[in-house]
């Protein structure tokens, strides 16, 4: 039922980004749809050019971390900019996962992240994800030191 809310907010987070159509339920169907006549429905929005729609389809339809949405972060600033916006009354999780107000579940990812847990040298690159592991938000330099250190 928030998905005209949800959206306003994604797009208010996200640069080059803006709500396209709304379009409403009406009386027909309200047997099936159980929504209440003039309530939005449909919300098509785009986040940095990437489409997306939001389907007020009531209770019966729960989010789950099943799906989630990723969003690769060239440095700290990007992971610590969408982490502390995306998660402004939600929840954070571990290893960079968060859930936003709505209930949606996001991963704040740094792009160096995911090249020091590929690192060719498994050892650095195990050290790197441990680090990882004991995180919420991610903190970069932590990874790489963790990644760096010198096994005793």
């Amino acid at each position: 039922g928030q998905a005209e809310q949800a959206a306003a907010f994604y797009v208010s987070i996200f640069k080059n980004s803006k709500i396209t159509d709304v379009s409403h339920y009406s009386e027909a169907g309200k047997e099936q749809h159980e929504q209440e006549p003039g309530s939005a429905m449909v919300v098509a929005f785009e986040l940095d050019g990437q489409a997306f729609t939001g389907l007020n389809g009531g209770p019966t339809f729960k989010f789950s971390e099943a799906i989630s949405f990723q969003i690769m972060c060239a440095d700290q600033d990007e992971v610590d900019y969408y982490w502390s916006r995306l998660a402004e009354g939600g929840e954070h999780g571990p290893c960079g996962w968060l859930k936003d107000r709505f209930g949606v579940s996001w991963q704040v990812v740094p792009t160096r992240l995911n090249e020091l847990i590929a690192d060719p040298d498994t050892a650095r690159a195990q050290r790197a994800f441990q680090a990882m592991l004991g995180m919420k938000k991610i903190d970069i330099a932590e990874v790489e030191r963790a990644a760096d250190a010198v096994p005793a």
